[in-house]
């Protein structure tokens, strides 16, 4: 188990792409505390059943050690005293996810600033960068005491796509961006101490909202390419995990200091496969079927 006696956060961990980071750190032997606002006793306004024990437990089975923490990452007092909870019990951090989210109900489809609801667009900005800038601030000083350790931020896009494409709407296209750039500033930070961050971005990802949208499960999921015929080239939470989880088990992984990758990309380089043992490559996919010529993307199929 690459990840045996190593120490991760995963913020934003109680469905979706954080939960799939969370169990694939676990499947590689580290002990992962899993962040969210939705426990068994209390929701968040998503009102969804997925839950921050039940990330923990599937993290435990999986082989490592999962450890539920209910945090709202917008409350810096609640961010510190996560960090210095995890300072007192593991005296150590090694690996630090942001993929703190929330703004699933607050966008609106290609509408312009002044025709989408402001006080929503602000609030995913908070969401969005706020939080992944005070989880930053409390946890990398534990994080850099040690050399090696990794930070990713978890976005939608890659540099390069997102840097020629409008995202939606002014409110996400800069969340999305800000993740990237927010990987980059760091790993200039980071660099003297060893530690590496990156930037990562999921293809066209199978999470519990999405499946849902199309009335399917993962069992089935299939089915749902005969109203969506490109869903063909989706992917399990867990395949972002892995790609997380071969990058924080690469002993070379400075070499990755500050870029932006993929999940699909990161799948050719480390060779890791999804559940069902494909390799879905979305990016290529979409650069070479959807939208010849251009960077590759699954944007506006996730």
């Amino acid at each position: 188990m690459p990840l045996k006696g190593k120490v991760a956060l995963v913020a934003g961990a109680t469905r979706g792409g954080g939960r799939g980071i969370a169990v694939e750190l676990g499947a590689a032997g580290a002990t992962v505390y899993v962040t969210g606002r939705t426990t068994r006793t209390q929701q968040s306004e998503y009102c969804r059943p997925e839950t921050i024990e039940e990330t923990a437990e599937l993290v435990t089975a999986a082989g490592g050690e999962g450890i539920a923490v209910q945090v709202d990452h917008l409350d810096a007092g609640a961010v510190k005293r996560l960090v210095e909870r995890i300072r007192s019990e593991q005296a150590r951090l090694d690996i630090l996810v942001n993929d703190i989210w929330g703004g699933e109900n607050l966008f609106e489809w290609n509408k312009p600033v002044w025709d989408h609801n402001l006080e929503n667009g602000l609030k995913m900005l908070r969401l969005g960068i706020d939080t992944h800038l005070i989880t930053a601030h409390h946890a990398l000083p534990l994080m850099i005491e040690r050399p090696g350790g990794l930070l990713v931020e978890v976005t939608d896009g890659t540099a390069e796509y997102n840097a020629s494409h409008y995202r939606l709407s002014p409110f996400y296209d800069l969340a999305k961006v800000a993740a990237n750039r927010m990987a980059f500033a760091h790993a200039r930070d980071l660099e003297p101490h060893g530690a590496t961050a990156v930037s990562i971005t999921p293809g066209w990802m199978r999470s519990e909202m999405m499946l849902g949208h199309y009335k399917v499960s993962e069992d089935n999921w299939r089915d749902a390419t005969q109203m969506q015929p490109h869903f063909v080239i989706s992917e399990t939470p867990r395949f972002l995990g892995r790609a997380v989880a071969a990058l924080a088990a690469d002993p070379d992984k400075q070499r990755w200091n500050g870029q932006s990758v993929s999940s699909g990309g990161l799948a050719q380089i480390y060779g890791f496969t999804d559940l069902d043992g494909s390799r879905p490559d979305c990016w290529r996919y979409m650069n070479e079927v959807m939208d010849p010529g251009k960077p590759a993307d699954a944007t506006g199929y996730r």
